[in-house]
């Protein structure tokens, strides 16, 4: 065994360093070198240098070796001497912890079941602490999965009330994301700028947009040639947040409404799939109203 292969620990538990600060000289040597110089073997290393805002994005993993610090030493250390000197905003990850995760839906189940079925089969990294929803249809559904079901129906004269319980949720079972799977309910904007950076969407989008009930029907009429899915953050503007993943597909005339709305439920499941895989792998930036999404290899 050489040098160089004796220096990475396999089993060894990794950790995710997420950093941006101002663009400039020297970034990646100075977090190259604490990690080395606190015997770390940096397993992969993704960065960004955005011209348009002067700001730099960095993703970092590494794995401590039998010589290096604790984790609680280096995060100390490394908030006390790079992170300062060169002004970063910066937050250092288990990757093996899963994200707290509390879950929002309505009728449609076909984003809550994909959810469910990529957790059980390890593809997503997260332990769903509660699904909420306004509707009973989905209970069964998840409490075969064991995972409280929580039930807040929402009408106009109790929706602040609901959401406040819903903070409650999040707040007690210390859920760092909220998903909303086909949650068919408008958020009030102080909700949204509660959840900001952690409530991830997923909504049809079409070329051109369709917008109010039966959008798969209106695409029909319009004769589209692609339809597709958006995953984006919440924000106070509806539908306009940062965007996170998307995806399409090239349809023709031979496609009828049902046909529409059986690929639109595809793209939507994998479009909300990749976007948090992406947040619980710590792989997204938000920056302004976009985002930076270091996709891997």
């Amino acid at each position: 065994m050489t040098p160089i292969e004796s220096a990475r620990p396999p089993h060894a538990p990794e950790y995710i360093l997420n950093a941006t600060c101002r663009a400039g000289i020297g970034i990646v040597a100075a977090v190259a070198t604490f990690l080395a110089e606190r015997d770390c073997y940096i397993c992969a290393l993704e960065q960004f240098d955005d011209d348009s805002t002067e700001r730099f994005f960095m993703r970092a993993v590494f794995r401590r070796q039998a010589n290096s610090p604790s984790i609680e030493d280096i995060r100390e250390e490394f908030g006390n001497g790079v992170a300062t000197r060169l002004d970063m905003q910066w937050k250092l990850h288990d990757a093996a912890e899963p994200v707290k995760t509390v879950l929002m839906v309505s009728k449609d189940d076909h984003c809550l079941d994909d959810l469910l079925y990529r957790r059980r089969n390890g593809e997503l990294n997260m332990q769903i602490t509660a699904v909420v929803s306004n509707h009973l249809d989905l209970r069964p559904m998840v409490e075969r999965e064991g995972i409280r079901f929580i039930f807040l129906p929402v009408t106009k004269e109790n929706k602040a009330l609901q959401e406040a319980r819903l903070l409650e949720v999040v707040e007690e079972t210390r859920a760092e994301l909220v998903i909303l799977a086909r949650y068919m309910q408008i958020l009030s904007d102080e909700l949204a700028r509660r959840l900001a950076g952690r409530c991830i969407n997923i909504h049809h989008s079409f070329l051109p947009g369709f917008k109010g009930a039966k959008p798969y029907h209106q695409a029909f009429e319009r004769g589209v040639k692609l339809i597709g899915a958006t995953a984006h953050y919440v924000t106070p503007d509806l539908d306009e947040g940062p965007i996170i993943e998307q995806m399409v597909t090239r349809v023709d005339h031979n496609f009828k409404p049902e046909q529409l709305v059986r690929v639109g439920r595809d793209n939507e499941c994998m479009a909300l799939a990749a976007a948090v895989k992406f947040h619980i792998e710590r792989r997204v930036f938000v920056h302004g109203n976009k985002t930076i999404v270091f996709r891997g290899s």
